[in-house]
């Protein structure tokens, strides 16, 4: 027989399968080469990692890489069994087909012998369906498991930042040093109003890094400053309960910071003020396109702000003002609210959770439904449905239209019945003005201030005017 070669490939999907151990199938890889007079050049080896997404295996995709090259190094792949290649028998028919059809390499399972001709590819497409089948199976029974854990009210999540678990179901203990990092994040967000891009910063000017290894973002500060199971509420899927677990915030802790994040409106686009070189960045718009005006403080006798589309040649009308002219202009605003002049602002009620939920829910079904309606529209124009069918169809469909859209508008129009007053809004004018202009206080926290009353600030420099647009929340 003409000697071959081949890669071997090992996987596991857990670390406790004894029978099937990586050393196991690397064992009996290389007697069936010894036997076979096949010399095994390399052996791949996926630990931990499920066999129903190939691309989810880098080990895997390497070696299918390398059995692709031009040289033809291997005129076989050696597993142990086939549902080591895959659980998925789609994706094990395509990496079969493709290895054999076009680079010739054939998979071979050490343990399942199959006969030459039709009915061993019979044989073969058996076996694949039973491992994609058992595979199935298995999570299914793996969830309910899970799910009857957390009945109990068992732990069983990945631990939040702060904790570990320490087995079998029991509550999570706090991990001191992690811990410290949550305390940091609570502390900067809750007494001194730092928002999750600044709190990220300065955990990574610290020198601190994610469980993984990574420096932190602000979507994982907020995951941990939203997330409930610090005052002790465990969640798992649709499931929750009160926990036995340590916790040090409480629940009113949690829920004030909450109603704190919920009542923050943030325009579309608006960035971190913690992202910004100036405490107006991001505020001030162009009149001519709407863009807006970036800070430049190159100049140190005159900065000012410039549309950043002119900037890059899209409009050839500028639209700069010195930082000097602009404050003042705010200062000058201020003063004329708090001195009597007549004004307009918008409410932004907080939206909960909840409801956001509720409406994008009802805004998919929505959408849905329209596409029901043009099938069955297209479905009586091509002969399929009678007219009287497309008539029952489409009763029943307008009915279901009527009924979320008579939600939707409910859901719109629950709004708080304690809408805050002119005087709410100067009330909140003079904390600001008082802000923004003292000159102890840093460019950051006048920023803050400033997006919490001023939703953006249009120059129109044609015509020489400056208007505010105001909001509360």
């Amino acid at each position: 027989m003409q000697q071959r070669y081949a890669y071997g490939y090992v996987r596991v999907s857990t670390h406790d399968q004894e029978e099937v151990s990586p050393e196991s199938q690397k064992k009996l890889l290389r007697e069936y080469a010894k036997k076979n007079d096949i010399i095994i050049l390399k052996i791949f080896y996926e630990l931990g990692v499920s066999g129903r997404k190939a691309d989810k295996r880098p080990e895997f995709q390497k070696m299918i890489s390398m059995c692709k090259a031009d040289e033809h190094p291997v005129d076989l792949i050696l597993v142990w069994k086939y549902s080591r290649f895959a659980r998925n028998q789609e994706e094990s028919i395509v990496y079969k087909s493709l290895l054999k059809k076009q680079h010739n390499v054939d998979v071979v399972s050490i343990s399942e012998p199959l006969v030459e001709g039709p009915f061993g590819s019979l044989i073969e497409r058996i076996i694949e369906w039973m491992d994609e089948y058992y595979s199935i199976r298995l999570s299914g029974e793996v969830l309910r498991g899970m799910k009857e854990r957390a009945r109990q009210q068992g732990y069983q999540m990945v631990p939040p930042l702060g904790y570990q678990a320490v087995g079998n179901g029991k509550p999570f203990i706090i991990n001191e040093k992690e811990y410290e990092i949550v305390a940091f994040m609570t502390e900067q967000f809750d007494t001194y109003d730092i928002d999750y891009t600044a709190i990220a910063r300065k955990l990574n000017d610290m020198g601190y890094l994610s469980r993984r290894g990574h420096p932190f973002e602000a979507r994982t500060v907020e995951r941990v400053l939203t997330n409930p199971f610090y005052y002790g509420l465990v969640v798992w899927d649709d499931i929750s309960f009160m926990g036995t677990h340590e916790v040090r915030i409480t629940k009113e802790c949690y829920e004030k910071r909450m109603q704190k994040i919920q009542q923050r409106y943030r325009p579309a686009k608006r960035r971190n003020i913690s992202t910004c070189k100036h405490w107006l960045s991001g505020l001030l718009k162009c009149g001519y396109c709407g863009a807006t005006l970036a800070y430049n403080g190159a100049n140190i006798r005159s900065p000012g702000f410039q549309c950043y589309r002119y900037s890059k040649g899209i409009h050839s009308e500028s639209c700069c003002i010195s930082e000097k002219k602009i404050i003042d202009a705010i200062y000058e605003y201020f003063e004329d609210l708090l001195n009597g002049m007549n004004f307009e602002y918008r409410y932004r009620p907080p939206q909960s959770s909840e409801k956001k939920e509720k409406q994008l829910s009802l805004t998919k079904e929505l959408e849905k439904l329209k596409t029901r309606e043009q099938r069955i529209r297209l479905a009586y124009e091509n002969g399929i449905d009678t007219l009287e069918e497309y008539g029952e169809n489409k009763a029943r469909l307008k009915r279901a239209r009527e009924e979320l859209e008579a939600n939707m508008a409910d859901l719109k129009s629950q709004s708080s019945t304690d809408i805050p007053t002119k005087q709410d809004v100067l009330s909140k004018v003079k904390t600001v003005y008082d802000v923004i202009r003292d000159p102890d206080i840093d460019f950051p926290t006048k920023g803050t201030f400033m997006r919490n009353l001023v939703e953006d600030i249009i120059y129109d420099k044609e015509h020489g005017k400056i208007t505010f647009h105001l909001y509360i929340s």
